[in-house]
Order: C-alpha cells, then structure tokens, then sequence
C-alpha cells in the first residue's frame, strides 16, 4: 500500500511542476528548459534551512520560493526580450549553471555527495513521516496551487498571456507590455515549482543534483507536451500518464538497467508520434508548430 501512496505523492508534486510550467509553455507560447532548475533550488533551500539554521519546513519553503522569484528575475529580465531558440538557449544556459553550482560547490550543497537527514514536515507535535500521510499533506499544496493558477490562467491577465501567445504583435499594438506579461508570466512558474522542490525534500529526505538535471527539465516539458498545453486538463493527465507509465514497466520484469533507457526510448516515441498527429497533446488546446 505505501507504495500506492508513493505513486500519489509523486503524481502530485509533477502535477504541479507541469501545470506551473503550463503558464510559460502553454499560456505564453515560450518554451522553458530550466524549470528543473526552479525546481531544485526550492529543494536546496528548504533543506538548507531546515539542517543548517533549524527553521520549520513552511518558512523554510516560503523562502525558497522567494529565493526562485529572485533567481527567476535575473535570468527572466534579459533573457525574456529574446525569441524563439534564443530564449531557449537561455533558459538551457541557466538550467546547466544551477546544475553545475549544486554539483561543485560541495562545501554549501555538498555536491555530489547529496544531503541526507533532512527533517520531515511537522505541525507542533504532529510528524509527516508515513507516506500515506505525505499523501494528504502534498495534496493540499497541490490543490492549492492548482486553484490558484486556475484563477490566473482565467482571470485577464491569463487572457492576456494567450493574446501574446497568438499573436504578439497585436497583443503589442493594442498597448499590451509584451516583455513585462513575460517575465511575470516566467516569475509565477518558477515561484510554483519551488514548492513541489520543498515537498520533495521533505518526502524523499535525501537530495542530490541528479534529481534536477537537464533531464529533468526535458521530462516535466514533456508532461506538458503530452499532456496538452493551453489548458488546465492536459498538464494534469500527463503527469498522471508519464509518472504510471515507468510504474508499468516494473510488472513487464525488465531488468532495471534496461527499464531506463526504454522508458526514454518510450517517451521519445511518443513526443515524435504526438507531434505528427497531434500536435496539441492529449487533452491540449495549443498546438506546438
């Protein structure tokens, strides 16, 4: 049964990875390879917190947050006047310094070595520590977050990012400040995809880089692409799909060293079929051109 649990808690925290990358992706119409990165530093930050200063996990995560909303600032405001590859290419540029700064800088992240013991949720006297319980507790930041970008992604300002997404050069002559609604857009994706960092922290009591790679990044992309991006339907059934679809393979008894790179072969397949015949995803309302 924990593992059932197990399978709950990860489907959440990629719910809200996918759904927050969903407002950049789907909504503005800019593809982002550095929310892995986001990611990662709400993981490092709530742990740091925790072991080094002794906070509790919600200021510690709120912290993180905060940390991700600056971090996202500094790529975001130069790199978001870019277009197409470039920007791209600047988002791919951030992902691998955030990486190489968690995996070198061994005397504050401890590298590649990763940090264990990391102290689980607690309100008062009461601990977070069953998996049926981190279920439970997960969930209600999840469904919190999904309500909140639902109430972005309808109100005008959520309008607003698909008039950019369509058509920019409208959405501009009608007096719209394109790279501000960017870059605020590219701020509330990174602030929400702190929060599944901490929860996974928290949940896993270990962390390490190679949870926040490159591939990573590509993997949460591809929650959105398969999914369906431009809506709030399709990010959710591609985090369910993708994250129960490795699970699958345990049954079929392929070896683990294999189980990897076919899970890949996998996923690589279904990018290339989806985007052939339908380019908007399973449940999507963007098309990817």
């Amino acid at each position: 049964m924990n593992y059932i649990w197990h399978i709950g808690v990860m489907i959440g925290l990629y719910v809200l990875l996918a759904s927050s990358l969903n407002l950049v992706v789907g909504y503005t119409g800019l593809m982002s390879l550095c929310h892995a990165a986001f990611y990662g530093i709400g993981a490092y930050t709530t742990t740091l917190l925790m072991i080094n200063t002794g906070w509790n996990f919600f200021p510690a995560l709120i912290a993180g947050v905060m940390i991700s909303i600056c971090l996202s600032l500094v790529i975001g405001v130069p790199s978001l006047r870019l277009r197409g590859d470039y920007f791209v290419l600047a988002t791919l540029g951030f992902q691998v310094i955030v990486f190489s700064i968690l995996y070198n800088w061994t005397d504050f992240t401890n590298g590649s070595y990763g940090i264990s013991g990391i102290p689980i949720p607690r309100f008062g006297m009461l601990k977070i520590e069953t998996p049926a319980q981190y279920f439970w507790f997960s969930w209600v930041f999840v469904v919190i977050g999904l309500a909140l970008i639902c109430l972005i992604a309808r109100s005008p300002f959520g309008r607003t990012l698909k008039a950019v997404r369509d058509d920019e050069i409208a959405a501009g002559a009608l007096g719209k400040n394109i790279p501000l609604l960017k870059i605020l857009a590219f701020v509330i994706a990174a602030a929400f995809a702190a929060i599944p960092g901490g929860l996974f922290a928290g949940y896993m009591r270990f962390i390490d880089p190679t949870s926040f790679t490159i591939m990573e990044s590509i993997f949460i992309l591809s929650i959105v692409v398969i999914g369906g991006a431009g809506n709030l339907i399709g990010p959710i059934l591609g985090a369910v799909f993708l994250v129960v679809l490795p699970e699958t393979l345990r049954f079929l008894h392929i070896p683990d060293e294999a189980a990897a790179s076919l899970r890949q072969i996998i996923y690589g397949l279904m990018l290339v079929a989806l985007m052939l015949f339908r380019p908007q995803g399973i449940k999507g309302d963007y098309k990817f051109e």
